[in-house]
């Protein structure tokens, strides 16, 4: 009696090519830039035909983008220094957690196989409505969640008054360093990051007393 045959684990099978394509990606960015880099390029430099890209992603920005954000998670955890699963440290101390995690993106910002292709894709983003749209959903909503979480922590111990905007502290604490970054303004440090903090946490409880003496 003829025995059943299991079919391959296509998912299993298909890993390492989409890894092989996600580094490729990776690689050609850096030597060749965003403008150079095609989908012809990345197939042959991952050993895999165009049709297996366009199976999975529907352009260049759309491969790059989900080769940073697989570098990102692999080399520093979740983009900001963390892992998303587990979300931000809470050790009780916000400032400190927050310097650890803004040390942990300055180490990332400072990696030129990440901040290179991902400064050029950011300007995609800014022409692409649909990498942007995915940009938000898979990135930018998720960790200003987990950055927001964080913070409601902080407001349940007492550290944030109740009445925070959230959102704003948000991007009081990280938006100097993304445009630090962005628009080369600087160099990016940890000592920038901790006085960041520190001055963001204190202009946040300075308007919290102004709010209580009114």
């Amino acid at each position: 009696m003829p025995t059943e045959r299991k079919s391959p684990d296509a998912a299993r099978r298909s890993r390492p090519a989409r890894q092989a394509i996600l580094t490729a990606a990776l690689d050609l960015a850096a030597e060749v830039g965003y403008r150079r880099l095609s989908i012809e390029g990345i197939a042959a430099r991952a050993g895999t035909g165009k049709q297996t890209i366009y199976r999975w992603w529907p352009s260049k920005g759309a491969v790059l983008f989900d080769a940073l954000l697989a570098l990102s998670e692999n080399e520093v955890g979740e983009v900001g220094g963390q892992d998303g699963a587990a979300g931000l440290p809470d050790t009780g101390d916000l400032a400190a957690d927050l310097k650890l995690v803004l040390a942990a993106t300055v180490e990332e910002l400072n990696n030129p196989r990440y901040s290179e292709p991902m400064r050029a894709l950011t300007v995609e983003i800014l022409e692409n409505a649909e990498l942007a749209a995915t940009y938000r959903e898979r990135l930018d909503q998720p960790v200003r969640e987990m950055k927001k979480r964080r913070l409601l922590a902080a407001v349940a111990a007492g550290q944030l008054d109740p009445g925070t905007d959230l959102d704003l502290a948000i991007d009081l604490i990280w938006g100097p360093l993304q445009n630090r970054w962005l628009f080369r303004e600087g160099p990016l440090t940890s000592a920038f990051t901790d006085a960041l903090v520190d001055t963001a946490l204190s202009g946040l409880a300075q308007a919290s007393r102004r709010r209580t003496e009114t």
